[in-house]
């Protein structure tokens, strides 16, 4: 029997993924600058600081000591440990090791997740605006995202009313991201609290990502747990030490869970990517018992640029933007210009040479978001680049 061709080699699943809009930007700019144009780039994800010396010699000393070799597909225990420290500084809840699982970053860590606990066509509410991986990755696991749109008169602050309003028999689980990327915003302990208390009523996973918790510039970004640690058989909390000790390629991210969930995400790993780098283990082990002053001062930072970019942008004709409390981006408003994001990115590279993400990525195409994860020397040039442009429309 003559087996029937597919038209494309690809997989469905691979087909659903929506591809990045802020790919072709990002090419863009790649290219001018290999043409020796002068392009500012403000699209960074990641700090703009070295990784503490004292993290850096960790990792050259389990070098030494030949600490090359597998761990443990979840973890080596001394980190594990270490991490549930951490989450209960935190959250205030106790986690036993075996619910910790260090995986290759948060992005790992949030991939495996949704692997884990969802089933074909669960549905997963994701506040929007939102990080844009978190409904590719749901789509990945053949669940379905569902958006609830945000107050941003209100720093972007979710109201339970429309969230309920978007709950099915279908619903496995509410995303939470706070501090927020794109935003910066933190989610106040009101709105967390009943998030928390539905989830409980209504036997709903909650998914907090706090990668962002530690640069946070006025009061505190509280954990979901920590205001209803009731909500610990339902929570799944992220984090990692990429954002607070600028150790974006070390990759190493981890999760505190219930410990079916744990377990499932330890066993499922083993099948993937296995351990994450011994090496990187041993560095985010002594980030996380070590001397954490660099925090403070690279937040101190942060909080400077934060201020000087806020001030710039409110005075540019036509912008409106919402002050962060945390995170490193602004999230500023350019709808009263008329133009779509991804149309004024690509015009703003094209004719001011500076790169911003398009709020499209992120669910809010009449936003861009710019980081501040960058010199004082970038933000001051490029802003004056960008409210020339903006004059000139």
């Amino acid at each position: 029997m003559e087996r029937k061709k597919s038209k494309t080699s690809l997989s469905c699943r691979v087909q659903n993924i929506t591809p990045s809009v802020t790919l072709e930007i990002t090419g863009k700019a790649k290219e001018m600058r290999s043409q020796g144009v002068d392009v500012l780039g403000f699209g960074a994800g990641e700090p703009d600081f070295d990784t503490p010396d004292f993290i850096k010699q960790a990792a050259k000393h389990a070098l030494d000591e030949g600490f090359t070799k597998y761990t443990p597909a979840a973890g080596i225990p001394e980190l594990r440990k270490a991490v549930a420290d951490e989450f209960k500084k935190d959250t205030m809840v106790e986690y036993d090791p075996s619910q910790i699982v260090v995986s290759c970053g948060a992005k790992h860590s949030l991939f495996n997740i949704f692997q884990v606990i969802l089933n074909e066509s669960d549905e997963v509410i994701i506040p929007s605006p939102y990080w844009l991986s978190y409904p590719e990755m749901v789509k990945m696991a053949g669940g379905v995202p569902v958006f609830v749109l945000s107050d941003e008169s209100e720093n972007f602050q979710l109201k339970m009313k429309n969230l309920v309003k978007k709950i099915t028999p279908r619903t496995r689980a509410i995303i939470i991201n706070s501090p927020n990327n794109p935003t910066g915003c933190i989610s106040g302990k009101n709105i967390l609290r009943e998030i928390a208390e539905f989830a409980v009523e209504n036997n709903i996973f909650v998914i907090s990502d706090e990668i962002y918790n530690k640069i946070v510039y006025e009061g505190e970004s509280e954990s979901i747990l920590k205001v209803c640690p009731g909500l610990k058989d339902l929570a799944v909390v992220v984090n990692g030490v990429s954002k607070s000790f600028s150790m974006t390629g070390w990759r190493i991210g981890y999760v505190a869970a219930p410990k079916p969930i744990a377990s499932a995400m330890s066993s499922y790993q083993s099948h993937s990517t296995s351990n994450p780098s011994s090496i990187a283990q041993k560095a985010a082990y002594a980030a996380l018992k070590g001397d954490k002053s660099f925090i403070n001062k690279m937040v101190e930072t942060f909080r400077y640029r934060r201020d000087y970019m806020i001030d710039k942008l409110r005075k540019m004709p036509e912008i409106s933007c919402v002050k962060p409390g945390g995170a490193f981006y602004v999230f500023p408003n350019i709808s009263a210009l008329g133009m779509k994001s991804s149309d004024f990115a690509s015009d703003l590279l094209e004719k001011a040479h500076v790169a911003v993400v398009p709020g499209a990525a992120f669910g809010w195409d009449t936003h861009i978001r710019l980081s501040y994860a960058t010199s004082t020397e970038v933000i001051e040039k490029g802003l004056e680049r960008i409210e020339k442009y903006i004059k000139s429309l």
